[in-house]
Parts: C-alpha cells; structure tokens; sequence
C-alpha cells in the first residue's frame, strides 16, 4: 500500500479544559504540581465547580501532536475513542479543521450510556507548569478492533500515545497497532508522556520499547523512570540500547537525539514560559514533521524544539504562529 499519511497518532481523544490557579489550589486539592491524575466522573465535577476556565478546546497528547504536525504540513491521520455526544463531535470537527483524517467510529450511546467524551482538566500555575486532572470516559472503550489496518499500512510513522497505557485495551492496541505497522514496513514512535504513567506501567513499557518501538520521545524524569535511575547519562545510556534512536527534552537544557552511538545535542529556543501545556506534543510533532520531510536530525531537533518554545510562550497546546516560518525552513 502507498503511503497517504506521514503521521498516524493515537491515543486518548480529550476535550483539554485549561484554568489558572495559584499553587496553594493545588496543595489545598493534595495534587502533585507537574502530574497528571486519572479522575473519575464526580471529581471531574467537583473540580470544574471550583476553577474559571481560560479555555476549552480539542486536546489529548498524540491529538495535539497530530494538530501541530498537520499545520507544519504533515500529512496526518488520527485513531482515538469518543462518545457520541456533544463534545465528542466538537473533537471531530476540531480535528477534521486542522486537516487531519479522523476515521475512528463513536462509541454506541446504546451500549454505553454512562460514559462521556473524556476530558483534563489542565491547572496551570504562575510558573507556567501544568498539572492535569484526566476524567477518560469514553477512551477507556478503545480496543485492538479500533485500530485500523488500512489506516496503519497508509502511514510512514505510527505515533502511539503513553497515557493511552492506562485504559484496560490498550496495551494490546498498542502491540497490535506495532506488529501492523512493521508488517507494512512502517516506523512506530512512542512517547512516555507522564513519569506517573511509566511507574504504573514500568514492565510493560520496557516490553514494549524493547521489542516494538522505533522511536522513542522521553522527557529527562520519564526517561530515568523508565530506567529506575536519577541519572540522565545513565538513562540515555541505556535507551541507546533498546531502541533505534530517542529524542530526549530537558526543559531550559535542550534535548538530545541519540542514534546507536551518534549524540546530537539540540540547543533549547529561549522564550518566555506561560503555559507548558502541550510542549513534549509540539516537541514531537516538529521532530515527526521533519523527520518525514527528509531533514537531518539536527533539522529535526531544531523544528521541535522551536515548536515546542511557540506553544509554551501562550496559553494552550496549539502554535498560534507557524514554527517552520520561525525556524528558518
């Protein structure tokens, strides 16, 4: 089959909810500034009840990536899970917006009436860091069935999304979405996301990196929780092993791209930091985008990083200006 899509995500299809809080909110709610907790449904509420929301839009990691490497002119195809409700078609619609092939079926509100599209909450303290409150509804219904064999085959890179791990299908979605993509001759990126997911799903994660995983996105704390480690060199060390190669962020400190023994340090976009949100999705998308446009890993590195520092500098995951235009491409 030839290739339609640069980019195929998936992973948790979310409504993001953004609000500004002061860190005392946080303390006084016992949650773990910079962390993501899964909610349930009356915590979703009650929380609502207490924040102003700044904005609401489509959101969810591998969607945001897939949005901003769609604006960086990727081709781009999304798989995720929502219900047939209101905010499920606004998702839809937000995606399909952005240029982006979004074939997945919504969930049957005849068979799961109590479940919703999902959506985070996503508190963002003056320092710009966010901490994510997850309610994921409709996306714990995401199934191996739902990952599309043609849609997979279509796409030069898979993208899967590591808080898509915690629903009770998704592992094997993940194994399977893999095993397709290969078969096609296809790549299959990983990103860790959170290092509260990876300590939840250390073993399975390692299973997975080590076995089905091209490309792997890790910040400097999921990439040492992974490893067990608090040495950075230590982690790099060893995931220089167990994949092709890995894009590892290090916040003010850059990142580096490592390939078998090649180390390519990228040197970080100084900006002002608003809002954090989205800045690992925005990362990997200007990585992806690169990648697939035939760039040199330098390029790579440069394209992410200056995406990652566009999407920071305001409230939100999504670029308000276009990064290829900022970085010179």
């Amino acid at each position: 089959m030839s290739i339609l899509y640069d980019l195929c995500g998936i992973g948790n299809a979310i409504t993001d909810v953004l609000a500004k809080v002061e860190p005392e909110f946080l303390s006084e709610q016992g949650l773990v500034p910079g962390s993501m907790t899964l909610i349930d449904t009356d915590r979703e509420k009650s929380l609502r009840e207490l924040i102003h929301v700044q904005q609401q839009t489509g959101g969810g990691s591998a969607a945001n990536t897939c949005a901003v490497a769609a604006q960086l002119g990727a081709r781009v195809a999304y798989l995720g899970k929502v219900a047939g409700d209101a905010a499920g078609e606004a998702f839809a619609d937000d995606l399909r917006e952005c240029g982006i092939t979004f074939p997945s079926a919504p969930l049957d509100g005849r068979m799961n009436k109590n479940l919703s599209t999902a959506s985070c909450l996503v508190l963002v303290t003056p320092d710009g860091q966010r901490t994510m409150n997850t309610y994921l509804g409709a996306c714990t219904e995401f199934t191996p069935e739902d990952v599309l064999p043609d849609i997979i085959a279509a796409s030069s890179i898979v993208y899967l999304e590591g808080y898509l791990f915690d629903p009770p299908h998704a592992q094997e979605a993940f194994r399977r979405a893999a095993t397709l993509a290969h078969k096609a001759g296809r790549q299959v990126a990983l990103s860790l996301s959170d290092p509260f997911c990876v300590g939840r799903h250390r073993e399975a994660f390692l299973d997975l990196v080590r076995g089905h995983i091209d490309i792997l996105f890790a910040n400097e704390n999921e990439i040492c929780a992974l490893y067990q480690t608090e040495s950075f060199d230590t982690a790099a060390r060893h995931v220089a092993q167990d994949t092709k190669f890995a894009a590892l962020t290090r916040s003010e400190k850059g990142s580096v791209i490592i390939r078998g023994g090649e180390k390519i340090v990228v040197s970080p976009v100084p900006t002002q930091v608003v809002d954090t949100t989205g800045a690992g999705d925005a990362y990997a998308a200007g990585f992806l985008a690169g990648l697939t446009s035939e760039r040199t890993l330098e390029e790579c590195g440069r394209l992410a990083s200056v995406a990652a520092a566009e999407v920071i500098s305001h409230y939100g995951a999504r670029p308000l200006a276009n990064p290829w235009k900022d970085a010179g491409f």
